[in-house]
């Protein structure tokens, strides 16, 4: 397995991967409003079964995101590309921020998406920032686990995030 930067022509192998997620659970947010006062509280909720959930993004707008990163990183093994990650530094915020962090399906929890966080993290040291941000919908549970059993905790959401108006979740860790 080796991690390297894309080149142009990944970009078909990369869209081609299997983006989709399988989940019975989400985390599902719930709001209370006062005058003085706004409550937020997310929640792991069980659905009836499992659901297929798409990529939040189409191809479209994954080639023009692409483009507005900093750095894109690879894996390639057996001469082929088995998932990536898309980042940009937000060095007024001392941040890197993960847009995309994808493996295809079939190569899943093979280390294949912890090697490409430590190339993400290692990337953002080397830029001089102090934080890592990855993305994420509140329906992708299997992300959320995998970023908890990593180390990385909750930092925030944006409740109209995607172009369907999905909410977005955060998760960060420091790269100090």
């Amino acid at each position: 397995m080796q991690v390297r930067p894309a080149e142009p022509r990944d970009i078909e192998a990369c869209i081609a991967l299997d983006h989709s997620y399988t989940t019975n659970r989400v985390w599902q947010m719930d709001t209370r409003g006062e005058i003085s006062a706004l409550t937020v509280t997310f929640r792991v909720a069980h659905l009836p079964r499992e659901t297929k959930v798409n990529y939040p993004l189409q191809r479209e707008t994954l080639l023009a995101g692409w483009q507005r990163r900093d750095e894109m990183f690879v894996v390639e093994q057996d001469e082929a590309i088995r998932g990536y990650v898309t980042l940009t530094a937000y060095a007024e915020h001392n941040t890197a921020w993960i847009g995309d962090l994808v493996v295809d399906r079939p190569h899943r929890r093979r280390g294949i998406g912890t090697l490409l966080l430590k190339t993400a993290a290692q990337w953002g040291h080397s830029q001089a920032l102090g934080r890592l941000v990855l993305e994420m919908q509140t329906k992708n549970y299997p992300a959320i686990r995998f970023c908890q059993s990593r180390g990385l905790t909750f930092c925030g959401y944006n409740d109209h995030y995607w172009s369907k108006q999905d909410i977005a979740l955060f998760f960060g860790t420091s790269l100090r």
